[in-house]
């Protein structure tokens, strides 16, 4: 299918789109250091920039997507809902829908969307998409079926032309249940948090944020088998978004490096892009077993779909695959960097004040790893002195 791309940031649905077979027209994406990304990876598609001065869809036009601003919507952000100034913008999104309506429609967003002021959000999309006679289904699909990175996002896919459900619902997969230890496998934290919350994940690293708002990089911690603590190189938090090495690099040439964590934080997964584009290329069948009622009167589930006449909520699960991977302490492929004494210190610190369980040895691996660090430090400084 021809592909515009609203809100198109680094482009990780087009990218994934693209090894499905579509092919991206244009994009609009107005942040600098994105539109820089997009503009080194797809020479062939226009940049329309701002959304709002965009007037119309190009006739050709069969898939639009929007990965629209999700900062309204997630608990990190302002919650501030679908009605806030960022999120807000999806408006536009049915604006040039009701100008020229594409075939099909693909949002992607945050899974606390769906919980957010009681659904709202979830709701307000639904009515806009079924006042225009499109079906929709949506599923909370977890990247850790694709890379090492424990992820949830919503995607949305509506249509006048197909059903969604046999898109989105044809494939599932049960993650294989391995018993891990710290002393055998790699776990990822955040080393920013640790009163409230930790970003825990088994041999694979917590969902990658997006920064500061000010460009300072947020990496996730890494606690290796040997009880090193490590931050991964930027090259690898593109690997673990499914991107190709240095896809961010140009980026650099408008602003500073640190921004492309936010750029990747900001992404989508690209094989799960791939997963839906072939699935919309050869559409599988959504066995109506899986349906039940949906209720006016509960939140949103998981997975749900339109039918055209009917809502219906769907019992599937957030992995439509599970792909082999390499242990994470093996997929790095580039030099990570120690976590500081500093930033180890205040991490075991607030630790030390919080109510959450931590996995057995976890806090004496953290201050063996403050020891070590010190060391270092100390003898940098001694050799410095002399």
């Amino acid at each position: 299918m021809k592909v515009a791309g609203l809100f198109a940031g680094i482009g990780g649905l087009e990218l994934g789109l693209r090894q499905a077979g579509h092919t991206s027209l244009m994009f609009s994406e107005i942040w600098e250091p994105a539109a820089a990304v997009l503009a080194n990876h797809f020479p062939d598609a226009s940049n329309l920039g701002d959304i709002a001065q965009i007037k119309a869809l190009p006739k050709s036009v069969e898939l639009l997507t929007a990965g629209f601003p999700c900062q309204d919507l997630s608990q990190a952000g302002k919650t501030a809902g679908i009605a806030g100034a960022r999120s807000g913008l999806v408006d536009h999104v049915f604006r040039l829908l009701d100008g020229r309506k594409a075939k099909w429609v693909l949002l992607e967003n945050v899974s606390f969307m769906l919980h957010l002021d009681g659904g709202k959000a979830m709701t307000r999309l639904v009515r806009e998409f079924e006042r225009r006679r499109y079906k929709w289904a949506y599923r909370v699909v977890n990247s850790l079926a694709f890379v090492p990175q424990r992820r949830e996002r919503v995607f949305f896919l509506a249509s006048l032309d197909g059903d969604p459900a046999d898109v989105l619902f044809a494939d599932e997969a049960a993650p294989p249940n391995v018993e891990t230890r710290l002393d055998t496998h790699a776990h990822g934290f955040y080393w920013t948090e640790g009163v409230r919350g930790l970003g825990w994940a088994p041999d694979a690293v917590p969902t990658l944020k997006n920064g500061s708002t000010v460009g300072i990089a947020s990496p996730p911690a890494i606690m290796l088998p040997d009880g090193l603590i490590v931050k991964p190189d930027i090259r690898d938090a593109e690997r673990l978004q499914g991107f190709p090495v240095d896809w961010t690099q140009p980026a650099e040439g408008v602003r500073k490096s640190s921004w492309r964590w936010s750029l990747v934080g900001n992404a989508v997964t690209v094989p799960v892009a791939e997963w839906v584009g072939r699935r919309l290329v050869e559409p599988g069948q959504h066995d109506s077993a899986r349906d039940a009622r949906l209720p006016s009167d509960i939140r949103w589930p998981r997975a749900a779909r339109f039918d055209g006449k009917q809502r219906s909520c769907v019992k599937i699960s957030d992995f439509p695959v599970w792909r082999e991977r390499p242990p994470l302490s093996d997929f790095l492929a580039y030099p990570p960097v120690p976590l500081s004494a500093r930033a180890t210190a205040g991490f075991l610190e607030r630790t030390g004040r919080s109510s959450l369980r931590f996995a057995p040895g976890f806090r004496q691996r953290v201050a063996s790893h403050l020891d070590h660090m010190r060391a270092l430090d100390s003898r940098s400084a001694t050799l410095a002195a002399e």
